[in-house]
């Protein structure tokens, strides 16, 4: 039988104390269920079903108490909606795949592990720091096993025909590459472009980029007061840089869809970017990891490679975003002590390895990052290292917000200082409404 990590002996160990004793209150705390029987468990997801079914095959062939978990991929769109009227009606899976996104939202729906069982500095020591937006307040919201780092994606043949050996490493790089790779035609129509940036409509990822910068200036999105309520911080409440660092992250992401610049490059009547960057008309697409098959699924002949996220200058680190997956156990499931022990099973550094070679996707455990790698996945891995997360309290409504703050700024509608600060008010506004 496979070696059980530390994590899972531990939990057994308190799942059997509590059985033999009598007391249950861990049992009672999740809301009951034999822990020492796992029995049947159903995961909902978004990810790939294939992947999941062979990962769990492989498991359930060490384990015979595992064979009895199972894997349904339910459709993106539709996912989150699906899932709390399944969950509000009692008919909801055991476990469903969380991502940090929606750890702030969906917290009251979930079990958390108690931090007696599985302490904040073990989670930290355990896994990489976008992983951190699982760490509740009372415990430990979801077990994490897979991460999707930003990176950036470049046209081989249209940087070597503007003379570019390489893709840009640091993003003050851009504003040349911009003039170069950018073709207009006698009316100043954009035939080509350098970067998809500072539009939101046309930019899937652009909430996600417009974050990275603002962290990587040196900013925060949110944070808490000296209560702990989170509260918004785009612009700092005590005299910080978070306002600056806002202000100059949407200065940056917008100057490129400003037509009285000389590094003028999008606009919002172009294609959506992924579909500019597989035709061949952009050089730079700012891409999640996972997007790398879909791109070349689109355009088999599409002369591209894979590239670190650019940074900052000089900054005193290097910073990422990435979206992070785990495992959360509802606490309207059938038997959550179950679930939550099948989510450390799986959450466990070999089955972690396997779930994220299957999903092609980097894990998030820090034992498996530091491994030795060899072509994009050392570089995925590195990406996911350096990636933060920031506690988002809705992301459909945040979405809003950004995109008014980047549209009000491409439009005109508002100065740069003017949209951040607006902002800054509606993400506080959405906030105080959700401790109402």
């Amino acid at each position: 039988m496979k070696k059980l990590s530390m994590f899972q002996i531990t939990l057994l160990a308190v799942f059997g104390a509590l059985a033999v004793a009598g007391v249950l209150i861990f049992a009672l705390a999740v809301g009951g269920g034999n822990a020492k029987t796992v029995g049947p468990v159903t995961i909902w997801g978004t990810l790939d079903s294939g992947a999941f079914t062979t990962v769990l095959r492989q498991v359930a062939d060490v384990d015979a108490s595992m064979n009895q978990v199972s894997y349904v991929q339910k459709d993106t769109s539709t996912f989150q909606s699906e899932l709390t009227e399944a969950l509000a009606s009692g008919q909801g899976p055991d476990i469903f795949v969380m991502t940090d996104s929606y750890a702030v939202k969906d917290a009251e729906k979930v079990v958390s592990i108690p931090f007696k069982s599985f302490s904040e500095t073990q989670f930290k020591n355990t896994f990489a720091e976008a992983a951190e937006s699982f760490i509740g307040s009372d415990g430990i919201l979801a077990l994490p096993f897979a991460a999707d780092p930003l990176v950036l994606y470049w046209n081989r043949d249209m940087l070597s025909s503007a003379g570019f050996s390489q893709p840009p490493g640091y993003w003050d790089q851009l504003f040349t590459m911009a003039q170069k790779l950018t073709v207009r035609d006698d009316s100043g129509s954009i035939l080509k472009s350098a970067l998809a940036f500072g539009e939101y409509q046309n930019v899937a990822n652009a909430k996600d980029i417009l974050a990275a910068l603002i962290l990587q200036a040196g900013g925060t999105i949110t944070g808490k007061d000296s209560v702990g309520n989170l509260q918004s911080a785009l612009v700092s409440k005590t005299g910080g840089i978070s306002s600056q660092a806002t202000v100059s992250a949407l200065r940056f992401f917008t100057e490129f869809a400003d037509p009285s610049k000389d590094d003028y490059s999008w606009n919002r009547s172009l294609p959506d970017a992924r579909t500019s960057f597989t035709s061949g008309d952009l050089a730079l697409y700012v891409g999640f990891v996972s997007e790398e098959a879909k791109i070349a699924r689109m355009n088999p002949n599409l002369n591209f490679a894979i590239a670190p996220l650019p940074q900052i200058r000089n900054a005193e680190r290097a910073l990422n975003v990435a979206r992070v997956y785990a495992f959360a156990a509802p606490k309207s499931g059938k038997n959550p002590s179950s679930a939550i022990l099948v989510a450390s099973v799986l959450s466990s550094s070999d089955n972690a390895q396997a779930l994220s070679s299957a999903l092609a996707l980097p894990p998030v455990r820090r034992d498996l990052l530091e491994k030795s790698a060899g072509g994009d996945v050392d570089l995925f891995n590195k990406m996911t290292i350096i990636s933060h997360s920031w506690l988002d309290p809705d992301p459909v409504a945040t979405a809003g917000i950004f995109r008014a703050m980047i549209e009000d700024t491409t439009s005109g509608a508002a100065l740069i200082n003017e949209a951040v600060s607006r902002a800054d008010q509606q993400l506080g506004h959405l906030l105080s409404q959700q401790r109402e």
